[in-house]
């Protein structure tokens, strides 16, 4: 349970070597020595990265093995990572892909709704009741804005974003009155490994803007935020193009 002061003491996070992940949890306001637990399926890269933020004035700093490709007994995994109770857990697992791929491997696509949804439900299951039989903390989960109409260059993903926001969502109102809160964070392009290679876009954003943004919503009335903000606006006017004029946009 946070302190006297609103500090973090304990934080988990799924995606345990995501950039926008790590950079939430460093940017969250905590006490000297907070706990962290890391869950991914890239353990040496976590232990690495749980070596450095125990030099950054974090305490115990556990690492998990999550594969959201190959869950397995996910009753286990939520009662291992809560072993203590979290204050804030966050749900940062992402795989962009290649549509041309998915367009045409069904394994591809498949691989692309697993890690980015449908791997992630039943663990999300676990943990909003977790936090519901906790009575207080926060679930932060990244979306995209990606979901919020399919484009030709990566609806796959697109797809599976938007069933983890949906998802995502409804559990958030079914533990409304639990003193849970649940935040959907709906970035543009961020700036990350993932996305290198391609070139950025108008609104572009860093793992740090997008922690800032998480930060800032902490403990509000806010449900969903998109970063940068004006995302809110751009999203809705995309919304409302009629199909043809849609898909005449730069992919």
């Amino acid at each position: 349970m946070r302190d006297a002061l609103g500090r973090i003491q304990s934080v988990l996070l799924i995606g345990g070597s995501s950039e926008i992940g790590l950079a939430i949890v460093r940017g969250l306001p905590r006490i000297d020595g907070a706990s962290v637990c890391l869950a991914g399926p890239d353990r040496p890269e976590m232990e690495q990265i749980a070596t450095a933020l125990g030099t950054e004035g974090f305490g115990a700093v556990r690492v998990l093995d999550f594969d959201a490709c190959a869950p397995t007994d996910p009753k286990g995994f939520v009662a291992n990572a809560f072993a203590t109770e979290h204050d804030v857990v966050i749900v940062a697992t992402g795989y962009l892909g290649d549509q041309a791929t998915a367009s045409q491997d069904p394994d591809m696509a498949l691989r692309l709704i697993d890690i980015n949804f449908r791997g992630l439900v039943p663990a999300l299951v676990e943990i909003g009741q977790r936090l519901k039989t906790q009575g207080h903390g926060t679930l932060v989960v990244m979306s995209t804005v990606a979901g919020e109409r399919p484009r030709v260059a990566n609806y796959t993903y697109g797809a599976a974003k938007a069933g983890l926001d949906a998802f995502t969502r409804g559990l958030a109102a079914s533990i409304d009155h639990a003193g849970v809160q649940v935040l959907v964070v709906r970035p543009g392009f961020v700036r990350t490994r993932m996305t290198a290679h391609l070139a950025p876009v108008p609104f572009s954003t860093s793992p740090d803007k997008v922690a800032e943004a998480v930060t800032a919503a902490l403990g509000g009335a806010s449900k969903t935020i998109w970063v940068p903000g004006i995302l809110r606006w751009v999203m809705r006017l995309l919304r409302a193009l009629p199909e043809s004029i849609f898909r005449r946009l730069p992919a």
